[in-house]
C-alpha cells in the first residue's frame, strides 16, 4: 500500500443492494469492506462516487434515462447505502452521469497525481470496468481490488477479471483488500 494512492468508491447506492433492481451480489458486504480498508489505510485521497441523471442527457443516455426513468427518479435507491453515507462524512462525494468516474475533472486531476488508483464498489462490468480502462488510458496504474467490487452475476464479476488480467501486470493489478493492506509488509 502506497500513501499516495487515490482509493475511489465508486457509485454504492441503494439501488445495488439485495432484492433492488439492479442488486449486485454482494454491495452490503463489500460496503463493510470497503470502510475496513478507509479505517486501515494509510492514503489520504479517498473518494466517493454515485450516479444521478444528467439534466438533459444526450444520445444513448437519454434512452438510458427514459427507460430507468423510475429508477432514477427514487430519491431513496440513489441514495448511498449506509456504510457510504458515513465515509461520505469523512470524504469527498462526486455526482457522475455517465460510467467513468473519470469522467468527474477534478478526480481526473487527483488520478493524475496518485501513484494508483484503487478501484471499490460496483458495478464490476460496467462503472467500475469503465473507470479502470478510462484510467489506464491517462497513464495511471490500477488496483482491482476484487473482494470490494461486485457485479450482477459471477459469471460477470469472472469475466470482468479475466479482461482486466489481459492488462495485468503493467496497467492493472487484480488483488484482495489484505494483499493490498499488506503491500511491502512481507
Amino acid at each position: 500500500m502506497k500513501q499516495n494512492d487515490l482509493i475511489l468508491v465508486i457509485d454504492m447506492q441503494n439501488v445495488y443492494t439485495k432484492n433492488q433492481a439492479w442488486a449486485c451480489l454482494d454491495t452490503e458486504g463489500i460496503a463493510k469492506r470497503i470502510v475496513a480498508l478507509t479505517e486501515r489505510t494509510t492514503s489520504q485521497t479517498v473518494m466517493l462516487t454515485e450516479y444521478l441523471p444528467a439534466e438533459n442527457p444526450t444520445g444513448t443516455w437519454r434512452d438510458y434515462n427514459s427507460v430507468y426513468a423510475d429508477i432514477n427518479g427514487n430519491a431513496w435507491l440513489n441514495e448511498l447505502v449506509p456504510d457510504m453515507q458515513q465515509l461520505a462524512k469523512r470524504y469527498p462525494l462526486y455526482c457522475k452521469s455517465t460510467y467513468s468516474s473519470m469522467s468527474i475533472p477534478f478526480i481526473r486531476e487527483q488520478a493524475r497525481k496518485a501513484d494508483r488508483v484503487v478501484l471499490t464498489g460496483v458495478v464490476a462490468e460496467c462503472c467500475v470496468l469503465y473507470t479502470a480502462l478510462e484510467a489506464m488510458d491517462m497513464g495511471c496504474k490500477v488496483i482491482y481490488l476484487k473482494d470490494c467490487v461486485s457485479g450482477f452475476t459471477k459469471e460477470k464479476e469472472a469475466a470482468t477479471e479475466l479482461i482486466l488480467s489481459g492488462l495485468s501486470p503493467l496497467y492493472v493489478l487484480i488483488m484482495t483488500k489484505e494483499a493490498y493492506l499488506n503491500e511491502g509488509l512481507s
